[in-house]
């Protein structure tokens, strides 16, 4: 006997509530599960690209690799037909991830080494903050976005003046040094100059006369500045954030912000800033 139309349709609105759903037990099961299939696919992906496991457990690695992704694909067909706007599904953020997880398999069929990038799938794990519901927690991030905002044109200009430092002391270091090993053109001491400025250090290029030596020296004690200089930019315009966040609360209607710490309606509405609960 064939379906009814209604019946379809319930078909699909279960199965949308446990794909799509992480606020229904069903759905938060389904995703758990889902969770835990792809960091077992992501351990797989990384255990085999150790050569003396491959060596042992590569068929075995290999045949979990097309089981995961057989059944990542079903998961992201499924999610097609259930989702009423499909479309909107596929160019999302999410659907894109979702593609992305299961196209490298399918790619090293006809092209080597593709299969690796199947660790693409750890962004899958994203969907955490959905299912445990952490996307309130990401409210404190509006503070670090906005000190970020409010401080790229400084950290611009310092990494111009820094971008020039390094071509000064780079080519400084070309004439000191003269042909030494590493220091054969501007460029290779450029190289040595970003090494040391950032205190790095590793150590492949070092300079061999006296007079380099000395410029060695004074470019490792100013890296140690240089790195604080946008360090303090960066936590002085949060630290300004965070301050006008707790001190000066923002209307919901209008959007302005810096009220008084006792503002009890907008400067600018009169929206009501403090919602007063009722009494008994």
């Amino acid at each position: 006997m064939k379906k009814t139309a209604t019946e379809k349709q319930d078909w699909k609105e279960n199965l949308y509530i446990v794909i799509f759903r992480s606020d229904t037990p069903r759905g938060k099961l389904f995703d758990i599960c889902l969770l835990a299939a792809i960091l077992l696919s992501v351990l797989v992906v990384l255990l085999d690209s150790v050569p003396k496991i491959h060596a042992v457990y590569g068929s075995f690695f290999y045949a979990l690799e097309w089981t995961f992704t057989v059944l990542f694909t079903v998961e992201y067909i499924l999610r097609i037909l259930v989702f009423k706007k499909r479309w909107k599904y596929v160019f999302s953020v999410l659907g894109i991830i979702d593609l992305l997880a299961i196209l490298p398999t399918y790619l090293g069929i006809f092209f080597a080494g593709y299969q690796y990038l199947i660790v693409l799938r750890s962004l899958r794990l994203l969907r955490i903050f959905r299912i445990f519901k952490l996307w309130r927690f990401m409210e404190a991030s509006n503070f670090i976005v906005k000190a970020l905002y409010s401080s790229y044109r400084k950290i611009m200009f310092f990494m111009m003046f820094l971008v020039l430092l390094v071509i000064i002391i780079g080519s400084l270091m070309y004439i000191i040094e003269e042909d030494s090993p590493g220091f054969e053109s501007i460029p290779n001491s450029i190289y040595w100059a970003v090494v040391t400025i950032t205190t790095v250090g590793y150590g492949d290029v070092a300079p061999v006369t006296s007079l380099g030596k000395f410029l060695s020296v004074i470019v490792m004690l100013c890296g140690y500045s240089i790195i604080a200089v946008p360090t303090g930019i960066l936590t002085s315009e949060m630290a300004r954030a965070m301050r006008t966040g707790s001190r000066g609360r923002t209307c919901k209607r209008c959007g302005a912000d810096n009220h008084a710490d006792d503002a009890r309606y907008c400067r600018i509405c009169a929206e009501p800033l403090i919602t007063e609960e009722p009494k008994g």
